[in-house]
């Protein structure tokens, strides 16, 4: 069943979504027509990002032709849902949210942390670079350490002499941190920590 549009009340207020939500949540943006706001009126719609971008298109090009205003041709993003962390700029490339909510629907919410790291800018060659980049996640950051440690075959709890070992250990939490510096991005969200190399 289509969801009917919210003209008169106009979007309602977003903030992070939970796991749950973002899991469950199709991303979706509230678009509306300037003209109509310049006049002091709301006038938009939310559109589902579930479809293609022909579909998006159809959808945005409708709700500036229902207008009341004579030349309705520019539009805005008012609002927006399922996106996580990534915040959407009302003027933002269609095509590119489509792509951003494509990746989210395919790979959940590891690619919009992925997309809120990368400089819009670059999105067009990088998002779909996210399979490449991609290393994991995980409970914590240090957790992640303490795996790329045992990946390359070192027990942090068995260094040294025997009898040494009681006096020798590895800080996990400073080894984490200088990965985050240098070769890794991470960014936290509700599954856990998620892992880029950068």
């Amino acid at each position: 069943m289509e969801e009917p549009e919210r003209r008169e009340t106009g979007p309602e207020s977003t903030g992070h979504e939970t796991h749950e939500e973002l899991r469950e949540q199709v991303p979706r943006i509230y678009v509306a027509s300037l003209s109509d706001y310049n006049a002091g009126r709301l006038h938009g719609v939310w559109i589902t990002l579930d479809d293609d971008i022909e579909t998006t298109w159809s959808q945005l090009h409708a709700m500036l032709a229902s207008s009341t205003e004579r030349h309705a041709e520019e539009w805005a993003i008012h609002d927006y849902e399922g996106f996580g962390p990534l915040a959407l700029d009302e003027w933002e490339n269609i095509e590119q949210v489509q792509k951003v909510a494509d990746g989210i629907a395919e790979h959940g919410e590891a690619f919009a942390h992925w997309a809120a790291l990368l400089d819009r800018r670059y999105w067009d060659d990088q998002l779909e670079r996210f399979g490449d980049h991609y290393q994991g996640t995980w409970s914590t950051v240090e957790a992640f350490a303490e795996q790329m440690l045992d990946d390359l075959g070192i027990d942090a709890d068995e260094i040294g002499p025997t009898w040494l070992q009681p006096y020798i250990s590895i800080d996990v939490a400073a080894f984490a941190r200088d990965l985050t510096m240098t070769d890794y991005r991470i960014s936290e969200g509700k599954e856990g920590v998620h892992v880029f190399d950068w």
